[in-house]
């Protein structure tokens, strides 16, 4: 038998044996072909509140491994045990190590000392920015945040981390209904870094809001209560009243 045919032979078995091995073992090609969108991705969450505890929960349920910390790690020990296996519980200096993503939802005013003592663990990180700057709450820095755009305040007080603002004007018991219909409620965001703002996306749509990109960073000051964006729009709604804000 000539070179060609022998080669040609060889190829007609193994593309026999693969059919054969698809179908008695679809799961487990499956498995190593799994879309990319299917890839858990450890999170981080820093403030373990209403907010924090809500989006937490509801991204461990969807699979995600999930670290808590905030000032009280007995609290964030009890919140981890009631979620299951994927959810953990560490000090901020953990969790910003432990995820690739994080979420921060503290009170404004924190965000100073906390920028400074995660240092370089949040550089590179795509950090989710929803905390929100109340004067009265936060003191000086909260000015500041409104007088110059949360969003700005917050990266300068954060260096080296990917932002994205979001979760920052709807209701943290919504935050965690959201997937029981999903795409319905729409979730203004605001970022410079167009791969932070796809991983965040995805995220975000993950437990049922349909995020709408509003704008840079400059944008992350409408994305607060008391703004047009506050409260629960469609996603039509959100990209109306983006449309009338001003730049």
């Amino acid at each position: 038998m000539k070179g060609c045919d022998v080669r040609a032979l060889r190829r007609r078995e193994i593309l026999k044996a693969a059919g054969a091995f698809a179908a008695i073992h679809p799961l487990l090609l499956g498995s190593v072909f799994a879309a990319p969108g299917d890839k858990k991705m450890q999170i981080g969450v820093i403030g373990s509140g209403n907010v924090g505890s809500a989006l937490g929960r509801v991204w461990a349920n969807a699979g995600h491994p999930v670290m808590f910390a905030s000032r009280n790690l007995e609290h964030d020990k009890q919140l981890a045990a009631g979620i299951g296996a994927n959810a953990h519980a560490g000090t901020p200096n953990e969790a910003a190590a432990f995820g690739e993503v994080l979420v921060l939802a503290v009170p404004y005013g924190a965000l100073p000392d906390l920028g400074k003592s995660l240092g370089g663990s949040i550089k590179g990180k795509v950090v989710i920015d929803a905390c929100n700057p109340f004067p009265q709450r936060d003191g000086e820095i909260a000015n500041r945040a409104r007088e110059q755009g949360a969003g700005r305040v917050s990266a300068e007080l954060l260096p080296g981390a990917r932002i994205v603002r979001a979760f920052n004007a709807v209701g943290a018991a919504r935050m965690g209904q959201a997937h029981e219909a999903p795409g319905k409620i729409g979730m203004p965001i605001a970022g410079d870094d167009k791969e932070a703002i796809q991983v965040a996306s995805g995220l975000i749509r993950e437990i049922g809001f349909e995020p709408v990109l509003i704008g840079g960073l400059d944008k992350g000051r409408h994305l607060m209560p008391g703004t047009p964006l506050a409260g629960e729009h469609s996603p039509e709604e959100i990209r109306k009243i983006a449309a009338t804000l001003p730049s």
